[in-house]
């Protein structure tokens, strides 16, 4: 399904992307990685990302939403499991990403954290989640709660990603989708349009300013010593 019924066209902006691009460049349609933090057959964070992906894609943006079964625990198998290769490989190939996990005894989810730990800061040279901007949401079995979101902001910190300042928490969640798996018009819902609007221009104005922006003067340093020992080590031994 691809409809969006929930929502009212009249009173949706899709991104200006002259407006946003650097120097007025329009790029390639936006490339957000989702994932969910629950395996249930009925997965409330699985249909809530999949509310997301319909109004990312209605924006402009090329969605895809990682499946979590099947992927080990984290150091229970070896890195090149085909679902660890797979999950890096769709985070190397984002620009932005949305996490959202069920609230499990006041924190985020074991199913949402084993995704993130599979994912490690440096793979080699490359940096499969610095600088890519970031979406955080979470549902809720009670009453409205920010502790699974507030944890997947340290985290998305942690990752050195740029994490938006909008969220959405769906409290009593299991109200908030019909028979057929689809969210309910709602205040719930207009937020996540809101918070699927700021990621997407979030990811906009920093997806090709992402290394300027988290270049850093220690890292700087360090490649910079470690040129110079390697020049006098090779003097040394010419």
């Amino acid at each position: 399904m691809t409809d969006t019924p929930a929502l009212d066209p009249r009173f949706l902006t899709a991104p200006d992307l002259a407006a946003l691009e650097p120097e007025g460049r329009a790029g390639h349609p936006p490339r957000i990685l989702l994932l969910y933090g629950s395996l249930r057959e009925r997965s409330f964070s699985r249909l809530l990302t999949e509310e997301a992906a319909r109004i990312l894609r209605l924006l402009g943006a090329e969605t895809k939403t990682f499946d979590p079964r099947d992927l080990p625990l984290p150091d229970g198998a070896p890195a090149d499991h085909p679902k660890v290769q797979e999950l890096r490989a769709l985070s190397q190939w984002s620009e932005g990403q949305v996490w959202c996990s069920p609230e499990r005894h006041g924190a985020i989810s074991g199913v949402m954290k084993a995704q993130i730990d599979w994912i490690p800061l440096e793979l080699g040279s490359v940096r499969p989640t610095q600088g890519r901007a970031l979406a955080v949401m979470q549902v809720s079995g009670g009453s409205q709660s920010f502790n699974a979101v507030n944890t997947l902001r340290l985290l998305g910190r942690w990752m050195r990603m740029i994490t938006i300042p909008n969220q959405s928490s769906v409290a009593q969640a299991w109200q908030e989708f019909d028979e057929h798996g689809r969210m309910r018009p709602s205040a719930y819902y207009d937020r996540v349009v809101d918070v699927m609007e700021e990621l997407i221009k979030f990811t906009l104005l920093t997806r090709d300013r992402a290394d300027y922006l988290v270049d850093r003067y220690s890292e700087r340093k360090a490649r910079g010593q470690a040129s110079i020992e390697a020049e006098l080590t090779a003097r040394a031994t010419a």
